[in-house]
């Protein structure tokens, strides 16, 4: 088995632990807190600035431009909606040599 398989099947079964230890731990509350409801909302938004702010400080215009242009769309799509169409968009300038 090459490296990279190897690299991941260990990102995935890393994933899947920590994603079964956050249910099994929530499991054992009745109701969720107000605080750690609020805090696990904050989440998602929270992983795609994390991802998204060092292609766009140490990216070229065509990436800035596909982020902000997805992110407008995220104003009226949905979140995966947005993602795809400016992954679809980066994979196609970056095709015509952008």
């Amino acid at each position: 088995m090459s490296e990279i398989w190897l690299l991941a099947l260990l990102a995935a079964l890393l994933t899947y632990g920590t994603r079964v230890a956050g249910h099994l731990v929530l499991s054992r509350f009745e109701r969720i807190p107000p605080r750690v409801e609020a805090a696990l909302d904050a989440v998602p938004p929270a992983m795609l600035v994390t991802i998204v702010t060092p292609v766009f400080v140490d990216g070229g215009w065509a990436e800035r431009l596909v982020i902000v242009g997805a992110g407008l769309l995220s104003l009226r799509l949905s979140v995966l909606a947005s993602v795809t169409i400016g992954v679809l968009a980066m994979a196609l300038l970056r095709h015509l040599g952008v």
